[in-house]
C-alpha cells in the first residue's frame, strides 16, 4: 500500500511517544510506502484532493532500558512529490488541535477525496462532527454530570450542588486549560470569566471524580473495538493526569464497565468514519472521545510488549481491499 499522513512538521515529533510516528514505522515494517505532508500543503485541483508529499524513510526506535530511544536522525525525507491523494490507498488526517479555521478548511479539502478509491481515517466529516469534548455528550448513560456554559452563574450554580467540578475549554489538548474548581475558592469568578473569554466562549464542566486520583485511563479504538490501554497518573504537583502535564504511565487492563463503554459508543463511531480513536475513562465514566491524533500506542507497546501500530495497519489493508472489492462489485 501507499500510506499519507497529514502531520505537524515531521521534526516537531517526538519519535518515542508520538503514535503518528509509530502508524508510520509499522507501516513501513510491513512493506508499505510510507508519505508525509502537512495541511497547509493540501490542495485542490479540477475538483480533486492533492498534496505535496514527501516520502519518508524511518530509523525505528529501540527499546532499552524501558524507554524507547530514537537514533538523532530518526527521519530522512526524499521524492518530494505534488499528487492527488486518491492515488494513495489510505490518508491518515493526524494534526494536533487546536480545530480552528486552518483545520476545518484541511478537512473541507479532504471531502475532495474519492471514497471509493482511498481510505481516509479519521473521516473529514467525522472529525467535523466529533469535538473531543461535546462529542461524548450523546453518550449521558456513561459521562459524569457534564454542563456547557459561558454563564457564570449557571457554572457557579453546578460546583455548588456538586461540590467541586472540572472546567475544560472545548477545543484544546493534553490537558491544556483545564482546572480545577470549588465554590469557596475567591478566584472562582476571575478563572470562569479567563476561561470563557468574559461569557463569549462555552466552557464544559464536569462534576470532579475522586477515582480521577488513581488515574486516568486512555484506551485506544480500532473501528470501535478496544484494542489496548494505559493508565495516566498524576504526579501529585498537578491535578491532572495526561503525559503532556507530566503525568506517568502504568500498565492497567480494560474492565467490563469500559468494554460496555466501547459497545455504547462503536456503531456511532462507525457511524462517522472515526476509526481510530482514543477515549478518555475516569471510574467507569467516559470523560472524553479524542479523534484528531489520538496518542497512546508507544506507552501501550511498552508496557504490553505490543505493536498496536501493526494491528492498524493491517486492518487498514483489509478495509482498504473492501474498498477495491465494493468498487469492482459496482461496476
Amino acid at each position: 500500500m501507499k500510506l499519507a499522513f497529514i502531520i505537524d512538521p515531521i521534526h516537531q515529533l517526538d519519535p518515542g511517544h508520538d503514535t503518528s510516528v509509530a502508524l508510520m514505522e509499522a507501516a513501513q515494517a510491513l512493506g508499505h510506502e510510507v508519505w508525509v505532508t502537512q495541511a497547509n500543503l493540501l490542495n485542490v485541483v479540477e475538483g480533486k484532493a492533492w498534496a505535496v508529499l514527501d516520502r519518508v524513510q524511518l530509523k525505528p526506535v529501540q527499546l532499552v532500558e524501558g524507554r524507547w530511544v530514537a537514533d538523532a536522525t530518526w527521519y530522512q525525507l526524499s521524492d518530494r512529490s505534488l499528487m492527488p491523494l486518491e492515488t494513495l490507498d489510505a490518508v491518515f488526517m493526524r494534526t494536533d488541535p487546536p480545530v480552528n479555521i486552518p483545520y476545518l478548511y484541511a478537512t473541507y479539502i479532504l471531502d475532495c477525496i474519492d471514497s471509493s478509491k482511498t481510505l481516509v481515517i479519521n473521516h473529514p466529516q467525522g472529525l467535523r462532527a466529533a469535538n473531543e469534548k461535546m462529542y461524548a455528550l450523546q453518550f449521558t448513560q456513561v459521562i459524569p454530570e457534564t454542563i456547557v456554559s459561558a454563564d457564570k452563574q449557571i457554572i457557579r450554580q453546578f460546583v455548588q450542588e456538586k461540590g467541586a467540578a472540572v472546567l475544560k475549554p472545548l477545543g484544546n489538548k493534553a490537558g491544556e486549560g483545564i482546572l480545577f474548581l470549588e465554590p469557596g475558592d475567591r478566584n472562582f469568578n476571575s478563572v470562569v470569566e479567563l476561561s470563557t473569554l468574559q461569557a463569549r466562549v462555552p466552557v464544559m464542566v464536569q462534576t470532579y471524580l475522586p477515582a480521577a486520583k488513581e488515574g486516568d485511563k486512555r484506551i485506544i479504538l480500532l473501528n470501535g473495538k478496544p484494542i489496548g490501554a494505559v493508565n495516566r497518573v498524576s504526579t501529585g504537583s498537578d491535578f491532572r493526569n495526561n503525559m503532556a502535564t507530566g503525568g506517568t504511565v502504568a500498565k492497567t487492563e480494560i474492565t467490563q464497565q469500559e468494554q460496555i463503554i466501547c459497545s455504547e459508543i462503536a456503531k456511532t463511531l462507525q457511524r462517522d468514519g472515526l476509526f481510530f480513536v482514543g477515549i478518555d475513562v475516569i471510574g467507569g465514566y467516559l470523560t472524553e472521545i479524542n479523534v484528531t491524533s489520538p496518542t497512546g500506542i508507544r506507552e501501550i507497546d511498552r508496557l504490553e510488549g505490543t505493536c498496536l501500530g501493526e494491528q492498524v495497519i493491517e486492518w487498514v489493508a483489509q478495509a482498504r481491499g473492501d474498498l477495491t472489492n465494493q468498487s469492482v462489485a459496482s461496476r
